[in-house]
């Protein structure tokens, strides 16, 4: 009996042990490991060229999130609007299509939450430190949770810069000088009313196909940030610069819902520290740039002038009240006293 019990107990063993072989096989033949260790991709999109603002910020972010995460997420960048326009990407992001985008504010993204459009009234910012400080702080954070409530993750702001006008043929020193001309604008109400407000013709035109609409007259200027006008050489089609720095724009980084929901606890904390790393690395390096480019305009050809902001400012004063259903009042008063 005790012979017949040891032999049964050998069989059992032997058993066992095929189970575990024919398992350690099969995860072989598999890949040789567990499916859910396999490294996450997260795909960014964004409208710029490969050498803006948005360029700059998705390679640090990529660069940090995958040394973060011992390469267990990776990032795939789509620049030049491969996935669409600033509005496909929002709604992208929206819906689940698209992981991750960065667009600017007080465009399309304005057009899903109306408080981004404070960032296109005139002359609210006195400077960068100014900027940081409501970017940075409660007010940029409340911003980013308004994104939130519409399917999508709020994760940061990344620099696009103090905005100033181009035209390709025309100086502008005063606001007169805006008189009858087309002038490119961000798909968002406060944009337009801006430029009525100089006497100009607010005509949208997307992002990605701004460059041809500038070489093809069909708007006589546009306005965007020095390292805009150089990384999508605008300087080639556009060669009057007024450096009005009229409005800032910050870059809303934001991802899916979806995306989001399916990281760890962990995996957001890296996703987030990548962020706010991406935004303090472009800074600098975007800080440095700017005075080098403005030399690199005049060498390519392009007449700068300096207008007089205050008479801007003057003329435009009123375009906060044309968005006043949009922006609430406490929010502007919040950013003018967070000096």
């Amino acid at each position: 009996m005790l012979k017949k019990k040891m032999v049964m107990g050998m069989m059992s063993t032997l058993l066992l042990a095929g189970t575990l072989v024919g398992c350690s096989s099969s995860n072989e033949k598999a890949g040789g490991q567990n499916p859910a260790s396999e490294p996450k991709t997260i795909k960014l999109a964004h409208t710029g060229s490969e050498t803006h603002q948005y360029h700059i910020a998705s390679e640090i972010f990529k660069k940090e999130l995958e040394a973060k995460s011992n390469n267990t997420l990776k990032v795939e960048i789509f620049p030049n609007a491969k996935l669409g326009s600033e509005k496909d990407a929002v709604e992208g992001v929206m819906n689940g299509t698209i992981d991750m985008s960065v667009l600017s504010a007080d465009s399309s993204m304005a057009n899903v939450v109306p408080e981004m459009n404070v960032f296109g009234i005139p002359f609210l910012f006195e400077n960068e430190e100014h900027v940081y400080k409501v970017l940075d702080g409660e007010i940029g954070k409340g911003l980013l949770k308004k994104a939130d409530e519409k399917g999508m993750k709020g994760l940061g702001f990344w620099e696009i810069g103090f905005r100033n006008m181009t035209t390709k043929e025309k100086a502008i020193n005063t606001p007169q000088d805006m008189a009858g001309l087309k002038m490119r604008v961000q798909p968002a109400p406060v944009w337009q009313e801006f430029m009525k407000s100089l006497g100009a013709n607010p005509t949208p035109v997307p992002f990605n196909e701004l460059y041809s609409a500038l070489e093809q007259g069909v708007v006589d200027g546009q306005e965007n940030p020095i390292a805009t006008i150089m990384s999508m050489k605008f300087y080639e089609v556009q060669k009057q610069v007024a450096l009005t720095k009229h409005t800032y724009s910050p870059g809303a980084v934001i991802m899916s819902s979806k995306m989001y929901d399916s990281l760890s606890d962990e995996q957001k904390k890296w996703v987030e520290e990548a962020v706010l790393k991406a935004a303090q690395e472009q800074r600098k390096v975007l800080a440095e740039k700017e005075a080098q480019s403005i030399e690199e305009l005049k060498k390519n050809g392009v007449n700068i002038t300096e207008p007089d902001r205050s008479a801007f400012a003057e003329v435009t004063k009123d375009v906060s009240k044309a968005v006043a259903d949009k922006v609430p009042a406490e929010l502007i008063e919040q950013i003018k006293s967070a000096k």
